[in-house]
């Protein structure tokens, strides 16, 4: 890579496009590409081929899909299974044929088993059934690993697969049917803080643990392994360490400064009882993160309050 490549980030306006877009920006990239829904439809072929014909990016990173937690990957699982399988067709057919030179595939690591050993390690792949609720979209994106790997193989391009755990930051879904645990929980507890709330309901037990990486983090690792890395075998992006739910909870409870009870409804689901990534094949590379997980659910939070409309009480557009 250098400051004149092309770069085509899909889902700029997501949680982890605009982290690569603010990293890209940074490190001084003159010509770095972007393009709304309305302008390009990712999961419509035809949009997505004259695009890339004819901006012939250097370089793709594929940061666009459609995601949220566990009750809307479970409630629209046909949803999830098509649009992302959509999507990245799209994007690894057309980043090939129009002659980009690298290709960034982003996962999840909801690809690995339920019942994974821990932490997981990147050879976990397909050795066991996966977590129920969220099955459609890791079936998708495991698709996207290996429509990467089969790409290389057969044609010879460079595409690399990341699996980034779970995720926050800046351009989040706080939406409380959607998001996923974090924004979600940093929203409850900004409310009822705001509307004087003595208790905050938290679904599931609190014991399920989780890893949490900050999104300005990832997109760091994202161009470090763009530029330092070429093989087929997936790579794993986290931490390394992982904390309860329960102890997620009063941590971000504390930050927001919500001082009431955190009541735990046993009745809902709490997922995989554990999800840590092995990342000592990312580390031996040379990245390693910076943000604590209190620091970034601190910008976070900050972040959240600047584009919080109390009245309609949903997140302003971040471009605006």
């Amino acid at each position: 890579m250098n400051k004149g490549s092309s770069v085509f980030v899909a889902g700029h306006r997501g949680l982890v496009g605009s982290a690569v877009v603010r990293a890209l920006q940074r490190q001084g990239f003159r010509k770095v590409i972007t393009r709304s829904r309305s302008e390009v439809d990712l999961t419509r072929e035809s949009e997505v081929a004259e695009f890339l014909q004819s901006e012939k990016p250097e370089i793709v990173i594929d940061a666009a899909a459609r995601v949220g937690g566990i009750l809307a990957n479970d409630t629209y699982s046909a949803d999830f299974i098509r649009d992302n399988l959509r999507i990245q067709t799209n994007l690894i057919q057309y980043a090939y044929e129009s002659g980009a030179r690298k290709f960034v595939f982003l996962g999840s690591s909801c690809i690995y088993p339920k019942f994974a050993e821990q932490p997981i390690c990147e050879d976990s792949l397909l050795t066991g059934p996966l977590e129920q609720t969220n099955d459609a979209y890791a079936v998708a994106k495991i698709a996207g690993i290996k429509m990467c790997q089969a790409y290389r193989k057969q044609y010879g391009f460079d595409a690399i697969s990341l699996m980034p755990t779970n995720l926050f930051g800046p351009n989040d879904n706080f939406d409380l049917e959607n998001s996923h645990v974090l924004p979600a929980l940093i929203r409850k507890f900004h409310e009822a803080k705001y509307n004087g709330s003595s208790v905050v309901e938290i679904w599931g037990t609190g014991r399920p643990k989780r890893e949490f990486l900050y999104a300005d983090d990832l997109a760091s690792a994202v161009l470090y392994l763009t530029e330092n890395y070429s093989a087929p075998e997936i790579i794993n992006v986290g931490v390394g360490q992982d904390i309860e739910i329960g102890e997620l909870a009063a941590l971000v409870a504390d930050v927001v400064g919500f001082t009431g009870e955190l009541s735990f409804d046993t009745t809902r689901p709490d997922g995989t009882p554990r999800k840590l990534l092995d990342v000592s094949r990312l580390r031996d590379l040379g990245w390693a993160p910076e943000w604590s997980l209190r620091d970034g659910i601190t910008e976070t939070y900050r972040w959240f309050v600047e584009h919080w409309r109390e009245e309609p009480g949903v997140i302003a557009d971040a471009s605006g």
